[in-house]
């Protein structure tokens, strides 16, 4: 008997760890929650089965904080129930539940993850889904669970749990010590400049060279003082090298992610499906003339599969003018966000791409030109055709004239300043990386000695 007791101690559990809204516009971060988990865990030994996954979903969720993302993680352990309680206790410690945290926390034991996971993340990446639906999920499959609050954050803890990469990202977070939260991040801005001309293009959206600005530092009080995105933890760790700030930092985790894959707008709309903060692409053909209103934001509409659906291109995204430049007949792709219907408006899909499929000529009719003077005829009257004024001479019929079009058959994305996390950046298009390995000896984790 006790030989069996001492066989069941010690087989290994494989354990899946999802969680996710444990941090508020106030403060805290899910990332940085993962961070404490990771150090508790590799200091107990625990063998990791994968990077830590931070999973970014459907970004136009309204109550969401900042990137919507959604962390979990993947281990061995030999005593599954005390790591349970273990993170637990974390999850309450850590989330900023008094300024409107809502976290969830969902572990799950076995080394394959069931389609109804995999189902429930991908319509999390672009769909509003209702948390009684994860509430539902997790009594259905029978789940080991903790929530605080309304248990929002259950959604992205099962969703987590259920992604499947078809592409992938990597980002290394760095994290600051709790004397520095909330106080002013300071970091050279030429060490960010220089990190992204001699890591490129395996690191991406790390300094707007045009308005020199750096673009990996946030700005509230979480405890993040940097994110450096790329495709492989070698180029990562060779940037933190170059980067230079005076802030001592209290250490980096490197992720797995969905960033800057354009996984949300993977799923086409609909009449039918087009739901209020849905995410999602459309081709139709341009029906009206694009309209400029106030503030310098673009209006317009297409007609896709016998429907017409309003579309909104705002200036801060840089392809307004694009949007201005289209003319009724031009076939079109877009992507982006469902708003919802307003007093003044349907529902309109707020535009983070337009591609350009083909371009109608855009024809213009004029008084013809007299051979001889080269000036415009006049018009003698309805249906009496056009004489030059000067010499006399007679024509009866305008002339066409095709204007030069201004847009050309292309993909048209933001500038780099109003890039979302998911946005797929210019020299991300037709790649797909899957070549990471995990590998425990990589340098993916890391706490900072202090001296």
């Amino acid at each position: 008997m006790s030989e069996l007791i001492r066989e069941i101690m010690n087989k290994e559990s494989i354990l899946n760890i999802g969680f996710d809204d444990t941090d508020s516009p106030s403060g805290m971060c899910t990332t940085f929650l993962a961070y404490k988990i990771v150090d508790l865990l590799q200091k107990q030994k625990t063998e990791f089965l994968d990077f830590p996954k931070l999973i970014r979903f459907n970004p136009n969720i309204p109550w969401k904080t900042r990137g919507n993302g959604a962390v979990s993680l993947k281990i061995k352990t030999r005593n599954p129930s005390k790591t349970k309680n273990q993170i637990k206790n974390l999850v309450s410690k850590y989330s900023d539940t008094k300024n409107g945290a809502n976290p969830g926390l969902v572990f799950f034991e076995s080394d394959s993850i069931p389609s109804d996971f995999t189902k429930f993340s991908n319509l999390a990446l672009w769909q509003l889904i209702n948390r009684n639906n994860a509430k539902k999920f997790i009594k259905k499959n029978n789940l080991d669970f903790y929530y605080e609050g309304n248990g929002q954050g259950l959604v992205g803890a099962i969703s987590a749990i259920g992604y499947d990469f078809h592409d992938h990202t990597l980002e290394l977070l760095s994290y600051r010590k709790k004397r520095e939260f909330g106080k002013e991040r300071k970091i050279s801005a030429h060490s960010v400049k220089t990190m992204q001309e001699k890591t490129f293009p395996y690191t991406f959206n790390s300094f707007d060279t045009k308005k020199g600005r750096v673009l990996i530092t946030p700005h509230g009080p979480d405890p993040v003082f940097y994110g450096v995105r790329g495709e492989n933890v070698d180029s990562l760790v060779k940037a933190t090298k170059i980067l230079k700030s005076n802030e001592k930092l209290d250490g980096y985790m490197i992720f797995k992610s969905n960033q800057g894959t354009g996984d949300h707008l993977k799923n086409e709309l609909n009449f039918e499906n087009m739901k209020p903060y849905a995410s999602g692409t459309l081709s139709g053909i341009v029906s009206n003339i694009p309209k400029i209103v106030k503030g310098g934001h673009v209006l317009f509409t297409i007609i896709s599969k016998n429907h017409e659906f309003w579309c909104a291109v705002y200036k801060e995204t840089g392809i307004s003018t694009i949007a201005s430049n289209l003319i009724i007949g031009d076939e079109i792709s877009i992507g982006g966000g469902v708003r919802k219907a307003s007093k003044n408006f349907p529902r309109i899909i707020n535009l983070e791409f337009i591609k350009i499929i083909n371009l109608k000529k855009n024809l213009s009719t004029s008084n013809p030109v007299c051979k001889k003077c080269n000036k415009k005829m006049k018009s003698k009257g309805q249906k009496q055709g056009f004489q030059c004024i000067r010499c006399g001479k007679k024509n009866s019929n305008k002339i066409t004239i095709e204007i030069p079009r201004k847009i050309k058959k292309q993909l048209y994305v933001p500038k780099i300043s109003a890039y979302r996390h998911l946005t797929r950046p210019l020299q991300r298009i037709g790649i797909i990386n899957k070549s990471t390995k995990f590998d425990e000896s990589l340098s993916w984790f890391c706490v900072y000695k202090t001296k």
